[in-house]
């Protein structure tokens, strides 16, 4: 057993998945939750926790490992309030899906040894809809689970590589990366694409009404790639605007993109364009997937 006592602050999809998970293969002792009330009730009810709090002073006491599943203002917000006051000897890592600004605040909050206390990380692994609801034990299998170090950080040394190695036992893949570099890949592997589904299904709602049958008529296609259009607002306004420089970027050079097809509709340039983005599943050892 790696923790003796885990606190998991926000008991969604991936804090809830990350109890189930550490439960089913008994890396964990007991697993409090903090959340409201009544998101509280449902970890504990679908056996995401054990117990409920609802005051974080109070679910932290006593905790080995913190973990903070939530939005990244609030993530920012927690790591101010805990940094100062937590045991040395308590790791706290994060879930959030930017980490420029989280290693930042963590760095300053957590002083000198700051490297020993904090660990930021960022599973690649989730679900359109929110909510503990939707847990899964094994959401982790096969997904990159990034970490971003701190100044001068070994990841892999003490609290931390204990807890890299649960990551490990749970079934995700580990990647360490600098904290600029991890926000500007997820600008485009994970931020753009859910922004295209978004902004796809808004036109789409435009162009036909919210109850035209669009889904059902085009097909498989426009389904998978609508299908992240619902995932939850309040996630993704912190995602905008603590990567909103890099998101800004990659919109521009996407517009870009977008405007070149579109002015070679009826030229052998659009064939360039197919040609160019056939190469993204040729790299070796991909398996061709069927539409």
């Amino acid at each position: 057993m790696a923790f003796r006592q885990v606190t998991i602050v926000g008991t969604g999809l991936i804090g809830g998945s990350l109890g189930l998970a550490l439960r089913k293969r008994q890396l964990a002792g007991r697993i409090i939750g903090c959340d409201r009330a009544p998101a509280l009730e449902r970890a504990q009810k679908c056996g995401a926790i054990e117990v409920g709090m609802t005051h974080l002073a109070e679910a932290v006491c006593g905790s080995d490992l913190i973990v903070l599943a939530a939005p990244v203002l609030p993530i920012l917000d927690m790591i101010d309030r805990l940094g100062p006051s937590l045991p040395t000897k308590t790791l706290v890592t994060d879930v959030g899906s930017t980490k420029a600004d989280v290693v930042q605040r963590a760095a300053k909050s957590f002083g000198k040894n700051a490297g020993d206390r904090f660990l930021a990380g960022h599973p690649m692994a989730g679900k359109e809809q929110a909510g503990v609801e939707f847990a899964d034990a094994d959401l982790f299998e096969g997904a990159a689970w990034l970490f971003t170090p701190l100044p001068e950080q070994n990841v892999h040394a003490g609290r931390g590589g204990e807890f890299i190695h649960c990551v490990e036992k749970i079934g995700a893949k580990v990647a360490v990366l600098g904290a600029p570099e991890h926000d500007r890949l997820c600008a485009w592997i994970s931020h753009l694409p859910q922004l295209i589904s978004t902004a796809l299904a808004a036109s789409l709602v435009d162009e036909f009404g919210p109850d035209a049958p669009v889904l059902d008529v085009g097909g498989r296609a426009l389904r998978e790639m609508t299908r992240i259009s619902g995932s939850p607002y309040s996630m993704w306004r912190d995602i905008a605007i603590t990567n909103r420089k890099n998101l800004g970027d990659v919109l521009n050079k996407m517009e870009q993109r977008l405007a070149h097809i579109r002015e070679n509709l009826d030229s052998r340039e659009l064939a360039s364009e197919f040609e160019l983005a056939h190469q993204l599943r040729k790299i070796p050892g991909r398996k061709a997937e069927g539409r």
